[in-house]
């Protein structure tokens, strides 16, 4: 899949072609968190962006939450290299419990070492500022902490570390039923009209998580599946 699969969220892909472009090309760029609604097509679009610069020497290693203690230890076995690597992070979010982001701040931030150019972060969340807030957080005081709230402002910075933010949102109805008929007709199996397809498609979603590309493919999919049964 390349980014031109992905029907819609044009100005969503222009951003991340344009960063990802001067990346591979050796120029300033900016860590990039897309962010927004499940279903959305934010994982999608890193991964097709990886095919579509691969034969250019982009690369991709995917980071787990529990790994960000050995962040430092992956970029220094793959900072001399020729390749150029994108250090993908899929669903980020914390709980207040949890401090790995701390490792991941330090990372971006610099740390002990710089970051090499020829690595660069991406990562996907549901979470605007990826760190959960409860009211407890908007307090100044607490049983555990004084400054509880110097505490939030610490794990919401976070998010401000990524230069360039990319939005992801539920498509309205009009949307969801474009991407539909768009996908539809990539397909010759699928004979419906479009009147049909968006009949079918509103029983589906109402049904199947609501509206969302996610929601487009898997109705096409079914499609696919009946039509070749």
């Amino acid at each position: 899949m390349v980014l031109e699969d992905l029907v819609g969220y044009e100005s969503q892909k222009q951003k991340l072609i344009e960063n990802t472009q001067a990346f591979v090309e050796g120029r300033q760029v900016n860590n990039v968190l897309l962010y927004g609604d499940a279903g959305t097509g934010k994982s999608t679009s890193v991964k097709a962006i990886l095919n579509q610069y691969y034969g250019r020497g982009l690369r991709m290693i995917e980071v787990y939450k529990h790994q960000f203690k050995d962040l430092s230890k992956v970029i220094a076995q793959v900072k001399n290299r020729n390749y150029r690597f994108i250090i993908y992070m899929d669903d980020l979010s914390f709980e207040e419990f949890e401090i790995e982001y701390k490792y991941l701040k330090a990372v971006i931030e610099g740390g002990l070492e710089t970051k090499p150019e020829n690595v660069l972060i991406y990562a996907t969340s549901n979470r605007r500022h990826l760190i959960r807030e409860t009211w407890s957080d908007r307090s100044d005081m607490s049983q555990d902490e004084l400054h509880r709230s110097d505490t939030m402002q610490e794990k919401l910075s976070l998010a401000g570390r990524f230069g360039v933010s990319i939005g992801f949102f539920k498509p309205s109805q009009k949307e969801y039923f474009d991407i539909v008929t768009t996908l539809a007709a990539r397909y010759p199996e699928i004979t419906l009209s479009r009147e049909e397809l968006c009949g079918e498609a509103n029983k589906w979603e109402l049904s199947h998580g609501g509206i969302s590309g996610r929601t487009a493919e898997q109705f096409i999919r079914y499609l696919r599946g009946k039509a070749s049964a």
